[in-house]
């Protein structure tokens, strides 16, 4: 290579980055990504402690990294180029096919021993029969459609290990691994579908020895043929076919009542605007919330649910609706207060702490299930 040239590429190089940064400066900044379902990160307000010790680079980073200029496009090339390299893993999700299935990545252990020692404190701190429910993903249920070789976390391991806590479980893997061949969870998002929370649905009934309705109780209705998800997002892989969204459950004779923002309001089992944004898994309830109660009239013996959940108990929380005169449902994420408090204040004798593999062995809000 000659000097010219050298410098010509270097000048070159410099030329495209400064055009960026222009491109960066004049273009006003995003507060979400639609394509990647979230929040995006804005410019961090400095502070010469933050500086020091090192937070304030990182959000910085973290800035112009979710601020880069034409970021959808970019993230949609470099999937592509993997792909014609022969990669299978991208962005920590795996192309099974037309599948899309998130890798599970080997935890903390010493964060998941504190998480089920929150739940068996909570089993100590109250008078109602608490129940434990994993719902394995589908790197577990969907094992064998991996690409040959593919790293995951043994989840059916540590559902197994639970099991010996001394607590009844819903045996939601057992459910879901007998119905492995249906569609049980989205091909481009994380979440089961409807099939697979009805799936779900039947396995946390049996462990509250209560009598699941079959499906034939039930009239699906697909209310959605171009669902893209978080793993579609994440991943860049854009050219896979849309998944479809279907409600099972009727909505007469029930009613929703939603703590989103603080104060109660009147919700719905089924938030149908969410059908045309991006965010169409949310049209369950209406996504996540701190506190969501859902009574059915039909239902007059008094039998009460408290669910502490994930966002999966979203769209089983309409079967449930079905068989309990009323439902609670908890997410510590945004929810403080003492659930065992609030059991007893609302006369439920069974509380059931479900949540998804993956949520649970990193969730840092379970230390909450022991305030007082």
């Amino acid at each position: 290579m000659t000097k010219r040239s050298s410098r010509f590429q270097t000048a070159l190089f410099c030329l495209v980055l400064g055009g960026l940064l222009v491109f960066h400066i004049l273009l006003p900044d995003r507060a979400r990504s639609e394509t990647e379902n979230r929040t995006l990160a804005q410019l961090p307000a400095f502070s010469w402690s933050a500086l020091t010790d090192g937070s304030y680079t990182k959000s910085v980073e973290e800035y112009f990294a979710d601020q880069f200029p034409l970021r959808d496009q970019w993230t949609g090339m470099k999937a592509r180029t993997e792909r014609l390299l022969g990669k299978s893993e991208f962005n920590g999700v795996y192309l099974c096919g037309d599948t899309l299935i998130s890798k599970v990545e080997e935890p903390d252990m010493e964060q998941v021993e504190k998480n089920l020692s929150y739940v068996m404190r909570l089993a100590e701190n109250t008078d109602a029969r608490v129940i434990l429910g994993f719902i394995p993903s589908a790197a577990q249920v969907w094992a064998d459609r991996l690409p040959d070789g593919a790293p995951t976390w043994d989840q059916a391991a540590f559902v197994a290990r639970t099991a010996e806590l001394g607590l009844p479980t819903a045996d939601v893997s057992a459910s879901l691994n007998a119905h492995a061949q249906e569609p049980v969870f989205y091909r481009t998002d994380h979440h089961w579908t409807t099939l697979g929370a009805y799936y779900g649905y039947t396995a946390l009934m049996e462990a509250l020895d209560k009598t699941a309705l079959p499906a034939e109780a039930f009239s699906p209705q697909t209310v959605s043929t171009d669902f893209h998800g978080t793993l579609y997002s994440q991943s860049g892989i854009h050219d896979l076919p849309p998944d479809s969204i279907s409600f099972w459950a009727e909505e007469d004779g029930i009613s929703v009542t939603s703590w989103r923002t603080g104060s109660p309001e009147s919700a719905a089992l089924y938030e149908r605007t969410y059908l045309a944004k991006k965010d169409k898994y949310s049209a369950f309830l209406g996504g996540n919330q701190p506190l969501c109660v859902i009574q059915n009239e039909k239902i007059t013996d008094g039998s009460k649910l408290l669910v502490v959940r994930d966002s999966y108990s979203d769209s089983l929380a309409p079967f449930l609706a079905q068989s309990f005169s009323e439902v609670h449902l908890l997410d510590l994420r945004y929810y403080r207060a003492s659930v065992a408090r609030y059991a007893a204040e609302n006369g439920i004798g069974d509380i059931c702490v479900l949540y998804s593999v993956p949520n649970f062995i990193t969730e840092k809000n379970l230390v909450f299930l022991v305030q007082e």
